[in-house]
């Protein structure tokens, strides 16, 4: 949705230390240097390239090509949670479409296992994979605004904050996250929360074309009236179809000032304050945003529990009222700032020591049974962070019919979350019992799951979460990717 909310309210709780990386490498590999490389099939069966067919996708890429010895090749590998540590066996880092045409060719023609990477928040780690080959879009990032038409037009590495900042210079904005260094591609193929999505739709709804790069490495342009299969598919099916290598967004005119901000209060008041959000949330006004977060620091410390607020109506005074109903916070940083700014307000830099365990659902509504489970089940620990909060869904989201684009959750009103945090260096066996635990007694409650943050669920599950749109998906998922070539995503099996 991150969505990397948990990043975002952990850093404000006091919860994670920071620890600032680089996660883009400029290198290459010489067509003299290349050499057979041992990696694995998508099945996982292992399979050797020989040196030739390294030395010639080399030559023929504008981009580096990156080898386990290359130099960069441990920065490109890298993504946002460092317990996922996997290594490809080759990492491609297109500049343009035709390098990604000639990567994507390169590992259908081996039958490589592949992974493609944004912006890297997988905290899964779909978008890296072991012995595979790893796609990297670092190097193709760039926006261009059309303010006459009202359209951006965004390359498919593009952070979010990119797409805001340029925007923002028109006096416009289109729909996407919560946090500025999320990767266009990723957030938007799985449907794409964000603080003005109630008011304007999801990144999905605001997706007018795509460029894309299939399984057999053609390059199609798609919107409602060309290969407008690919055009319904992409818009909620995540990764499951092609390499976008363009998007062409909606643009919407918004001055430039939001009202933005956190209430802070302590963790003894959080009965108080989810039943507070469950009354109030399904009764907003489209332009308020309102997430619930409830997190304890390592330590066994007492924790905090928060609303963030996003507020882009024009009239605060009544619509931002109710929220004092609720007593006097420990801190209170609501005011006026521009939306760039708070889009930039739950930025991280990377996280190198501490690893993340998520796990996500659909809520159509917040009832008492849910405000139990979530107290119930929540326990500070002495060497993990623990946290559960929501995003608010709703509003324009829900309004959308379902079968408008691939994206079937149009019921949800929330998507409840909960992570755990614990420094790479333990024994993460114990936390991930807990979460997994904790996590049982909140997933009955909910309905469905947001395909961005899809993580160990079965194969009936995958499907059944797609809902209404699932078996239009695997028909069109059969005709381009038959091979299942994109498998490395909420998976869409084409048999």
């Amino acid at each position: 949705m991150h969505r990397r909310s948990f990043l975002r309210t952990a850093s404000a709780a006091g919860i994670l230390p920071l620890v600032p990386a680089p996660l883009i490498a400029f290198t290459r590999l010489g067509a003299s240097d290349a050499r057979a490389i041992d990696a694995v099939r998508g099945d996982g069966s292992p399979v050797t390239v020989p040196a030739s067919a390294v030395s010639e996708l080399a030559a023929s890429l504008r981009g580096p090509l990156l080898l386990p010895d290359s130099a960069g090749y441990d920065v490109a590998r890298r993504v946002w949670n460092p317990g996922i540590d996997r290594k490809p066996a080759l990492i491609a880092q297109p500049t343009g479409p035709a390098d990604v045409r000639r990567a994507v060719a390169f590992a259908a023609a081996h039958d490589l296992l592949l992974a493609v990477k944004c912006g890297g928040h997988s905290f899964s780690g779909m978008s890296t994979c072991d012995r595979g080959m790893l796609i990297d879009l670092s190097q193709m990032r760039g926006v261009r605004v059309d303010a006459t038409r009202k359209r951006a037009i965004v390359e498919g590495g593009t952070l979010l904050g990119q797409v805001d900042h340029e925007t923002a210079a028109f006096g416009m904005v289109t729909p996407l996250g919560t946090v500025s260094h999320t990767g266009v591609g990723g957030l938007t193929t799985g449907g794409g929360f964000g603080r003005l999505a109630r008011k304007y739709g999801l990144a999905v709804d605001n997706v007018t074309a795509v460029d894309i790069v299939t399984a057999n490495g053609e390059l199609k342009h798609a919107d409602a009236n060309e290969h407008s299969d690919l055009y319904w598919a992409v818009r909620g099916g995540g990764g499951n179809f092609g390499v976008v290598t363009s998007f062409e967004f909606q643009l919407h005119e918004r001055r430039p000032d939001v009202i933005g901000g956190s209430l802070v209060f302590p963790i003894a008041k959080a009965r108080d304050v989810l039943r507070f959000y469950a009354e109030h949330t399904p009764q907003a006004p489209d332009d308020l945003y309102l997430d619930f977060v409830m997190a304890a620091p390592p330590g066994g410390k007492d924790g905090v529990c928060i609303l963030e607020v996003c507020y882009a109506g024009d009239q605060p005074d009544r619509d931002l009222a109710p929220l004092r109903t609720l007593g006097n916070p420990i801190r209170d940083t609501i005011k006026p700032l521009p939306y760039v700014a708070m889009q930039k307000s739950g930025d991280q830099s990377d996280q190198r020591v501490m690893t993340t365990y998520l796990k996500s659902g659909f809520t159509p509504e917040i009832n008492g049974a849910l405000i139990d489970a979530i107290l119930a089940g929540f326990e500070p620990h002495p060497s993990r962070a623990t946290a559960v909060f929501t995003q608010q869904a709703g509003g324009a989201i829900g309004r959308q019919p379902v079968g408008a684009c691939a994206f079937p959750h149009r019921y949800a009103q929330h998507s409840l979350m909960h992570a755990v945090t614990w420094n790479v260096t333990e024994d993460g066996a114990p936390h991930l019992a807990y979460a997994r635990k904790y996590w049982s007694t909140l997933e009955p409650l909910t309905r469905g799951f947001y395909v961005n943050e899809v993580s160990d669920e079965s194969r009936a599950v995958l499907n059944a979460n797609y809902r209404e749109n699932y078996q239009r998906l695997v028909e069109i998922k059969r005709r381009h990717d038959p091979k299942n070539l994109f498998r490395l995503n909420a998976n869409i099996s084409p048999t």
